[in-house]
């Protein structure tokens, strides 16, 4: 039984090790636990020539039937220039295993939700400003989801695709 054990513990320290050194390691991570959330939020690298970041929840919980709890899961862009945008949409759309609800906008409006994609507007990013959306989410696999950004502005060099979030 004791060698069992430590075969477990070997191979589970192995494998956060190979975790870690392909780069997995930081993404997002889930957890179940009781209604007390967590969301503190992670700034994922931009593309050279992008004045923006994307800003997203890093670690938050699971409640019963793989819902998020507290408010949900947030999902932003913060502009890091001293110039305004204007005609900024940001859109985050499902991937795999991820459901939306109800979704509130933070420094704009949302202008398109359904159970699988998310769009907030701002008519004008101003400098040094953010905006984003905290949406009410539902995992159907906590191991295993993925979501992706796109930005749609003008006045800016960025490509419409920002990449993705998840585990």
């Amino acid at each position: 039984m004791n060698r069992m054990r430590t075969s477990a513990a070997v191979l589970a320290t192995a494998g956060a090790i190979t975790a870690a050194q392909l780069g997995l390691a930081g993404s997002a991570s889930a957890e179940t636990a009781a209604p007390s959330a967590s969301s503190a939020s992670k700034v994922a690298p931009r593309s050279a020539g992008c004045p923006i970041d994307i800003v997203y929840t890093s670690r938050f919980y699971i409640g019963s039937g793989g819902w998020v709890t507290g408010n949900g899961l947030y999902f932003g862009l913060k502009n890091k220039s001293n110039k305004s945008f204007k005609n900024v949409k940001f859109t985050v759309t499902n991937v795999k295993n991820v459901r939306f609800g109800t979704a509130k906008a933070k420094g704009g409006k949302v202008t398109h939700k359904t159970s699988k994609t998310v769009t907030v507007y701002k008519k004008t990013l101003k400098a040094k400003a953010s905006l984003g959306v905290q949406v009410r989410s539902k995992l159907l696999n906590k191991r295993s989801y993925k979501v992706k950004f796109s930005v749609r502005g003008s006045g800016w060099n960025c490509a419409v695709n920002q990449g993705t979030w998840g585990a």
